[in-house]
């Protein structure tokens, strides 16, 4: 029988970690007893027993978007959010900072005009923010931020707005075997800032958009600065150039929930081996929100298209997940 885990709250973030869990527990407790449950067990089950859909363990790498995917992604990439705090906080300190294209972008926008930012608006701001500083700086600064900032509707930490269903599914899946990566369009040290804490994924498996940098030699370190420009997208089909360049090995199992993640979700399929595709639908507006099509942060259309196509398994939000979120956490715990 498969091993199992139960979630428990982390010390530092009171998000979910695991810890060994008798047998007979359910192992997906927040997911509904419908198809896409079913789907995912029993392909679990397959590559873990002899016979046909037998998966080696060196064999079996999930690869997760971040995003919509993993925690709540509207209405603004939680990365955004917090690039456009740090943005206004930089050029009150420094009203020259104006002059630079990204901060000029955001500075004095209202909600209105940020909803009208570009990708790659966007990314560029996310990225002006690290500039100058080395990966421990600026994930100390980030993790300031998600310590204190909140949600505009839910009122809860941005770290508190994983989803359950996913918590139990990652855990699953390491159960059994199962390497589990981050494969996001979001900046790398971003995510890497809270990977671990959150998901129980290690900063060596968290992939993502990066910025140029360079080696320098201070008093009494070596450090790696960020500067300014992209270095690499790891969106649309970067995904699966990425995952062959940091993995080296291609997927079996692919979860994401957008357009973005269409190339990924086709990587983790070949004639030999058809793999598990996994698209997370945002159906339920009344305990997170509603959007595929036509949404400007997570469209869903073309990969949906795919999905009936290919035979993916698509989650409903609405019909699959019994909770969306985690218990928040307890008053006075930190979050």
């Amino acid at each position: 029988m498969s091993a199992l885990f139960l979630i428990a709250p982390s010390v530092r973030t009171g998000q979910a970690v695991p810890i060994p869990a008798p047998p007979h527990v359910d192992p997906l407790p927040s997911w509904e007893r419908g198809q896409a449950r079913q789907a995912i067990i029993a392909f679990i089950s397959a590559a873990t027993r002899p016979g046909a859909g037998f998966i080696p363990v060196e064999e079996r790498v999930a690869v997760f978007d971040n995003d919509g995917t993993l925690w709540t992604e509207q209405p603004l990439y939680f990365q955004m959010t917090f690039a456009i705090e740090r943005i206004r906080q930089m050029v009150a300190a420094d009203p020259s900072l104006r002059n630079k294209p990204a901060f000029a972008t955001i500075a004095d926008k209202d909600a209105a005009g940020l909803s009208e930012l570009t990708e790659a608006e966007i990314t560029a701001a996310a990225l002006a923010v690290q500039e100058g500083l080395t990966a421990e700086e600026y994930q100390q600064i980030a993790w300031n931020w998600l310590k204190t900032a909140r949600h505009p509707r839910f009122k809860r930490a941005f770290t508190s707005l994983v989803y359950q269903p996913q918590l139990e599914l990652l855990n699953y899946l390491r159960a059994n075997g199962f390497k589990t990566y981050i494969v996001s369009g979001g900046e790398v040290q971003f995510m890497r800032t809270f990977a671990q804490d959150g998901y129980g994924i290690p900063p060596e498996q968290v992939i993502g958009t990066t910025q140029n940098a360079t080696f320098e030699t201070r008093t009494d370190r070596s450090v790696v600065v960020a500067q300014s420009g992209m270095r690499s997208l790891d969106d649309g089909p970067g995904k699966p150039v990425h995952i062959a360049l940091h993995i080296g090995r291609r997927p079996v199992i692919a979860v994401g929930n957008s357009d973005g993640d269409l190339q990924m979700l086709q990587y983790s399929s070949t004639p030999e081996r058809k793999g598990l595709q996994i698209l997370i639908h945002h159906d339920d507006a009344v305990r997170e929100y509603a959007y595929d099509r036509q949404s400007k942060v997570g469209r869903l259309d073309k990969a949906l298209d795919e999905a009936s196509r290919s035979d993916w398994v698509v989650v409903s939000m609405k019909a699959d997940w019994r909770v969306v979120y985690p218990p928040a956490p307890v008053k006075n715990q930190p979050e």
